[in-house]
């Protein structure tokens, strides 16, 4: 079972995956974006991590909404109300539990992919962060290593994608050949639970 500690390990790991990939992320996004989506990530995650160090929530739906939350007032542009949107809905379908299981889980998280997708108005195929989280949850029930190489191939799989959707689609065909940024950090995110896993 998942405990709260191991909702917090997920956040932990994850920043610390935002803040050594954040000039990759920003570099990602220099082509096809406003070439800041490490920075801005670095900042959330940066806040997430102080405030749970702070406030310190002691279920795991609790953590997860605390850092939507932070990311939604920290981040800026497209990346906070998505990346808030989706563990703050993950969070709440996970409600008051002390402890989850991993197919609870899995269930939570496509709860929060689907308000991403609903809030972005973003499908597969669209080359957003939607192309990383989809497979990752389809592949959730396996084990934590599917879900992460789910989400890396997903990530991958956007370079000779078209955008369809977010700052990318002005572009046009000249998106085509960049992989996406938002979906490289949420292979990161997907990572960071094979990390908490692992301590």
């Amino acid at each position: 079972m998942l405990d709260a500690d191991f909702f917090r390990r997920w956040m932990t790991a994850t920043a610390a995956s935002v803040d050594r990939e954040a000039e990759r992320l920003t570099a990602l996004d220099s082509p096809i974006g406003d070439a800041d989506h490490g920075s801005n990530l670095q900042r959330g995650f940066t806040a997430v991590i102080a405030t749970l160090e702070k406030e310190a929530p002691d279920t795991p739906g609790a953590i997860l909404m605390l850092a939507g939350r932070q990311l939604i007032s920290t981040v800026g542009g497209a990346s906070g109300p998505l990346y808030g949107t989706l563990l703050r809905r993950t969070g709440k379908a996970l409600g008051d539990a002390a402890e989850v299981g991993e197919e609870q889980l899995a269930e939570a998280l496509r709860a929060g992919v689907d308000a991403v997708m609903q809030l972005g108005g973003a499908a597969p195929g669209d080359k957003t962060m939607i192309d990383a989280l989809v497979p990752a949850v389809d592949a959730l029930g396996d084990s934590f290593g599917a879900a992460r190489a789910a989400a890396e191939q997903g990530a991958l799989a956007t370079t000779p994608l078209q955008a369809r959707k977010g700052r990318a689609s002005y572009l046009g065909e000249r998106s085509i050949g960049h992989q996406d940024p938002g979906a490289t950090s949420s292979a990161l995110l997907i990572a960071g639970l094979v990390e908490a896993a692992d301590e």
